[in-house]
């Protein structure tokens, strides 16, 4: 599993990568790697708000359909419609291409509350024993 050491990390499998008060957000290796093969993503509109901890968008795999949980608050500056049109992108490169929106930040602060890699990485290992990079 890929986690740069670069961006922090929420517990529900998402990224922010923090560049001064704006914050480019995506899934995790891990996350995109559980899901498999991504058929159908609803992301929000440039403008709306999100809160951090709360649902802003969902993705449906052959596996699962799961919700997108904010790590950060603020106003959407920027949506990735290249995946919504090829979501391939999210299993193929989820720290570049990948990534789900854009947003400025309300409250800097919040970022205290998100995981380092290290801390990110230890956190799932407990519940996958299986997985080969936590041997």
């Amino acid at each position: 599993m890929n986690f740069p050491e670069e961006l922090k990390y929420h517990e529900k499998h998402l990224w922010a990568r923090i560049e001064g008060g704006e914050t480019i957000i995506g899934i995790t290796d891990y996350a995109q790697s559980q899901l498999g093969d991504i058929v159908y993503m609803e992301l929000p509109d440039e403008g709306d708000e999100v809160e951090q901890n709360e649902n802003f968008g969902q993705v449906e795999s052959t596996k699962v359909v799961t919700e997108f949980t904010s790590p950060l608050s603020g106003k959407i500056i920027e949506v990735n419609y290249d995946i919504v049109d090829d979501p391939n992108k999210l299993n193929t490169d989820p720290y570049g291409e990948g990534w789900l929106i854009k947003i400025k930040l309300n409250n800097q602060d919040e970022v205290g509350n998100l995981l380092a890699a290290s801390s990110y990485a230890n956190a799932f290992k407990c519940q996958d024993k299986d997985d080969k990079c936590c041997k």
